[in-house]
């Protein structure tokens, strides 16, 4: 079975050739990146690769000579930084995702699987789980909530437009790993915040807005479900989350804190823009707003159509990844540099 993956050097690309190799030594996989990654370490070993951008002005023309026969394509491709300027983010996460499809169709490849998120996910509620069906609007205060809305459109015009082709949607939640403890770090909090006490130092008080609520998977669980997607070429949605949900209380027992109070989420938001905007931390506010306002995800279809069973907590996962940023952990795709 010919596999391409497109972003395969990332968090989620890193863990799905790690499950693959050791699923199906015999599988044929394509990874395809804007950086090459070292080859002479696993799991990018034994890969053939292809070093394009997707936004490029040619990138259908090489998407579709690299993804020529092709059993499936697993587009992850994904840009998170610059968030002050979207348009670099929207080059590459719509325009790039658009030629993406043109190629699938192009070169006939017979399933696509494409990372989605809880974060296309309209407003919805917090104490009751939804399911596929609820509405993938985005939260519209949020660019990365927005972009993966207008990518949910673009695969539903491309499945009306190519009934042959099986299309997969995974919509994970929060995807932590030790190894993308650097990688998360730079994306999210920058170099100028300290972030190496957070695996050593209990904290007396955690206060944080009552309404953040999230799911969190584990890299090698949210793995697996592509996996077994790809396994069975199991079409339409799939939520994908480790249990427990992460509302207030569990963070507090992750980090140890002592006592959890509440904050109104006004606070917390307005200090998220000053400090996004005078560039101190590279979280914009939109991050909380899609914490505080997609709903909760039942993962019942996964579990039941692919068989899927997660082997961590959302609980191990978030301290996992906190032990790795204490450690400045990285996958090896990424050479170690001095922080």
């Amino acid at each position: 079975m010919r596999i391409v993956i497109v972003g395969a050097t990332g968090n989620i690309g890193t863990a799905i050739l790690r499950r693959l190799s050791a699923g199906d030594p015999s599988a044929d996989l394509v990874g395809i990146s804007r950086h090459r990654p070292d080859q002479t370490v696993e799991p990018y070993r034994d890969v053939e690769w292809h070093q394009l951008d997707i936004s490029a002005t040619d990138a259908v023309q090489r998407l579709t000579e690299a993804i020529a026969g092709a059993d499936a394509v697993v587009h992850l491709a994904w840009l998170l930084q610059p968030n002050h300027r979207e348009h670099v983010l929207w080059a590459t996460n719509v325009v790039g995702t658009r030629n993406v499809l043109t190629a699938v169709a192009a070169a006939g490849v017979p399933h696509l699987v494409v990372a989605s998120s809880v974060g296309a996910y309209s407003r919805g509620p917090k104490h009751h789980r939804v399911d596929e069906s609820w509405p993938t609007g985005g939260v519209h205060t949020s660019h990365y909530a927005r972009q993966k809305a207008v990518v949910e459109r673009q695969l539903d015009a491309f499945e009306t437009a190519h009934p042959g082709v099986v299309v997969s949607r995974v919509r994970p939640g929060l995807v932590f790993q030790r190894s993308a403890a650097h990688e998360i770090v730079d994306l999210f909090i920058g170099p100028l915040v300290p972030t190496r006490w957070l695996g050593q130092v209990r904290l007396p008080i955690l206060t944080v807005p009552a309404q953040v609520i999230s799911q969190a998977v584990h890299a090698d669980d949210l793995a697996d479900a592509f996996a077994r997607i790809l396994e069975r070429r199991a079409g339409g949605a799939f939520n994908i989350a480790d249990e427990p949900v992460l509302d207030p209380a569990a963070l507090g027992r992750v980090l140890g804190a002592r006592v959890v109070l509440p904050i109104r989420r006004t606070v917390v938001r307005a200090l998220m823009w000053a400090t996004w905007k005078l560039r101190l931390q590279r979280a914009d506010p939109g991050w909380l707003d899609i914490a505080t306002n997609v709903p909760v995800m039942s993962t019942e279809r996964a579990r039941v159509l692919l068989g899927w069973e997660p082997q961590h907590t959302s609980t191990a996962a978030l301290r996992e990844l906190l032990d790795g940023i204490a450690d400045d952990a990285r996958a090896p795709a990424s050479p170690r540099l001095s922080r």
